[in-house]
């Protein structure tokens, strides 16, 4: 009876939902003009441009735009349906022009593409960036477009996030407002394709095996992706046999690809694509967006923020973070993550409590200053938000917890143990150890917030715990690894998990129980789940430099330190800490040969078994250090 009447709540929402969507796009067409037009840059390029003028002329409006690899489309008469069936349909409501603009050499606009094309400083005359294709587009939108009423905002999820934090270096005076979310920042360090120098295949191959291919001229029509004959991931990408059979399958047209295969290492060429080297001199109020639980680019979004405010003291920055996969915050629901519920619709409180204000006063006039606070975050395990006056918060201290024998976790450092005291697991590329217990075709978001159990119960994964905690334990901010590590190769992988462990009686009330989620959040044993809060690689060859890699010496003890990306969870009291430490993460890293070599050439015959030594005594004690918020 209860599934019986489940599915009928679930129709009529699903009827109504489509009722009010229908409402909605008739109101848009009444209440909206669409214009295509072509901007022309310094350079005579003419950028494609969709603009849906508001009919209403009794007021001058603000300028709302995002700039997109991804495509303006539908091209025509037909208008976007982001425009009423997304909380834009509040922007649509407040009569704000809404601009969307192909990006140079993609889709119908003109010129030549270029991934995360490098911001020049020093452009002149004809010179031409991102930074300043949006500068040209600004001004002919502002001068050209009637009744605007001179003020700009521009926003974007992920690579349109990319163009949003170039149009805050264009440096147009008409720009008062910018919002990059989720914001590729830097594709060899942290975002998408990489992580800490570690290839990322399933983000990379598919992706680029339609987004990459050569586009001659100006069209409406995308290009198909790859094939795949196998539909389990981690059968596809491990019977690939490696990189360089990946590259083989796309073959010779997709231009960035084989440029990031020619670049294996942080060299000038990835540093010049760093968007960090842009933040200078930032005029716009900035609202810096992203998920905790992003498995894209939470790293862009954290440390977009962190370079704004260091190389631009007196800018008005602010950073929400909010418990999200890649752009649930522009979703109709932030209430859960997989088997992670979070308590409250959390994307509607971020709509309309923090963005939609936020444009509103800086390009209407709307409405008392917003006065956000620095830091916006949502502390999950607490699932509360807080308003923080700096990031991370003041009261928060690093504290290393030691990893000690026996799968034990020690706040105090262990001088008591003997020397030589370790833990070990032998590697086998062979069988790497996955991202995630199910079998998939795509990489899940819902990975971010997987329970680990799986991973718990595998030979070549370490598993270190507290005892239950007597109080809560928040955390707000870095977590830093410090491994003392041997191997009996001359290169390995190190993965370091941080997980919060819930009690063996814990379960979601009936009242709070859902039958979505990956798993089936009403059904899922949520007793001892193990919550991945958050997880990160680190190719060994980098450990000392990511621009000049190092093999290692076999079987010489030796440091391996890595930031992972920051954290805002609290640890609940009759909760456990657990940090998890193995050496592949497949097929959501590549597998490293375990061989000191250019990784992207690899060869199956290249993949070789290692024994992993992790060490915890007074000599040799790793440790991971967490940043506790008293």
């Amino acid at each position: 009876m209860r599934k019986i009447l489940t599915s009928l709540l679930l129709l009529l929402f699903v009827n109504l939902l489509s009722a009010q969507h229908e409402q909605d796009s008739a109101w848009i067409k009444d209440n909206y003009t669409k214009i295509e037009q072509y901007i022309p840059m310094r350079d005579g390029v003419k950028l494609f441009t969709s603009i849906y003028m508001p009919k209403d002329k009794s007021e001058k409006h603000p300028i709302l735009m995002t700039r997109t690899p991804y495509s303006c489309a539908p091209y025509g008469t037909a208008f976007n349906a982001r425009l009423w069936d997304r909380y834009w349909k509040y922007y649509t409501r407040e009569n704000y022009i809404i601009v969307t603009q192909d990006v140079r050499g993609r889709w119908m606009s003109e010129g030549e593409f270029a991934d995360v094309r490098p911001f020049n400083k020093n452009k002149s005359g004809t010179e031409t960036d991102e930074a300043s294709d949006t500068y040209d587009a600004i001004d002919w939108l502002v001068k050209n477009l009637t009744d605007n009423n001179g003020n700009v905002g521009v926003f974007g999820i992920s690579y349109p996030g990319f163009y949003s934090t170039m149009a805050a270096a264009s440096g147009h005076p008409a720009l008062k407002a910018v919002s990059p979310q989720a914001p590729v920042t830097d594709w060899f360090m942290g975002d998408d394709f990489h992580h800490n120098g570690a290839f990322f295949p399933m983000d990379g191959f598919s992706f680029y095996s339609s987004f990459g291919k050569p586009r001659p001229k100006p069209t409406t029509v995308g290009s198909p992706g790859y094939n795949f004959k196998v539909r389990d991931n981690y059968k596809f990408y491990l019977e690939a046999g490696g990189l360089k059979k990946l590259g083989e399958y796309l073959g010779d047209s997709i231009k960035f690809w084989h440029e990031m295969y020619a670049h294996p290492n942080y060299d000038d060429w990835w540093k010049a694509r760093d968007a960090r080297t842009a933040m200078y001199n930032i005029k716009p109020a900035m609202l810096v967006v992203g998920g905790l639980f992003d498995a894209e680019d939470c790293f862009g979004a954290w440390n977009l923020y962190k370079a704004i405010e260091k190389q631009n003291p007196s800018a008005n920055n602010k950073i929400v973070m909010g418990p999200w996969y890649h752009g649930q915050w522009a979703s109709s629901d932030g209430t859960q993550l997989g088997n992670v519920k979070f308590e409250s619709n959390t994307s509607h409180w971020y709509q309309n409590n923090i963005e939609i204000p936020f444009f509103n006063y800086y390009l209407k006039g709307k409405g008392d200053d917003p006065k956000l606070s620095e830091a916006t975050i949502f502390f999950t395990g607490e699932n509360k938000w807080r308003k923080l006056e700096q990031w991370p918060p003041a009261a928060t201290q690093q504290r290393p917890i030691y990893l000690a024998p026996d799968g034990a976790l020690s706040w105090n450092l262990p001088t008591y143990i003997k020397t030589g005291s370790f833990s070990e697991y032998v590697s086998d590329p062979a069988k790497p150890v996955p991202y995630t217990e199910d079998v998939h075709f795509r990489r899940t978001r819902e990975y971010m917030t997987d329970d680990q159990r799986f991973a718990s119960r595998r030979p070549d994964v370490l598993t270190f715990e507290t005892d239950v905690l007597d109080e809560d334990l928040t955390l707000a901010g870095p977590v830093i690894a410090n491994l003392k590590v041997s191997i009996s190769g001359t290169d390995a992988d190190f993965v370091v998990k941080v997980i919060d462990v819930f009690p063996d009686n814990f379960q979601y009330s009936e009242a709070n129980s859902s039958p979505t989620g990956r798993s089936g959040v009403a059904s899922y044993p949520m007793n001892g789940y193990q919550m991945l809060v958050r997880g990160e690689i680190m190719r060994g060859k980098f450990r000392n430099s990511f621009t000049t890699p190092e093999p290692f010496k076999p079987n010489k003890i030796e440091t391996v330190e890595f930031a992972l990306p920051d954290v805002a969870h609290t640890f609940k009291k009759g909760h456990r800490l657990m940090i998890q430490v193995q050496s592949s993460w497949f097929p959501l890293a590549d597998r490293n040969p375990q061989q000191f070599m250019n990784i992207y050439e690899a060869k199956p015959e290249d993949f070789k078994k290692a024994t992993i030594k992790i060490y915890h005594d007074g000599s040799n004690s790793s440790s991971v250090s967490l940043p506790i918020m008293r």
